[in-house]
């Protein structure tokens, strides 16, 4: 489950200003101070005590957003941990050139692999070449160069039907 970014307390994009920051930080801190609210309401409930903790999520966030240095680090570990979730999540399996159908449609190969729901994962080798590899057919044998040897091994495909998707390792 993902807590909610310190963004999305202060109802502000990731890449808000300081003084987008500032406005949203001071307009929820002014509406939901403990002092503002002990005026307004004599009583205590537990309705208090969530407007109490909101401000404290409001206060959180304002000193790490504030802050260029918090700010970069919060943002790295944000984009880590979103990458983390992708990548062990949403992947169903590993797949090589080996496990693929391909199929010649006359313009390009086209590379299928079944899906646990009954659909495709599929890539052409048109894809592939705007990602940096080229696909060559050898009669029944398919393989992959690098067109530039900085690229990664590997290819996310996604499912044609659901949410899953396979990761096609390349083997140069």
């Amino acid at each position: 489950m993902l807590q909610e970014t310190h963004y999305q307390v202060l109802d502000v994009k990731e890449d808000a200003s300081y003084e987008e920051i500032r406005a949203s930080y001071r307009s929820a801190a002014l509406s939901l101070h403990p002092d503002k609210l002990l005026k307004s309401s004599e009583t205590s409930s537990s309705s208090d005590q969530t407007t109490e903790d909101r401000f404290l999520k409001v206060q959180k966030a304002w000193e790490t957003l504030s802050n260029s240095s918090s700010r970069l680090f919060y943002d790295n570990e944000l984009r880590s941990s979103r990458r983390d979730i992708l990548a062990a999540d949403v992947v169903a399996e590993d797949v090589s050139l080996e496990d693929m159908i391909v199929e010649d449609d006359g313009d390009a190969l086209e590379l299928f692999y079944q899906c646990r729901c009954g659909d495709y994962f599929s890539v052409d080798s048109l894809e592939l070449r705007n990602m940096g590899y080229s696909l060559l057919r050898e009669g029944s044998r398919v393989s992959v160069t690098n067109v530039v040897d900085t690229l990664p091994g590997l290819v996310i495909l996604p499912c044609g039907s659901c949410s899953l998707r396979a990761r096609l390792v390349i083997n140069g």
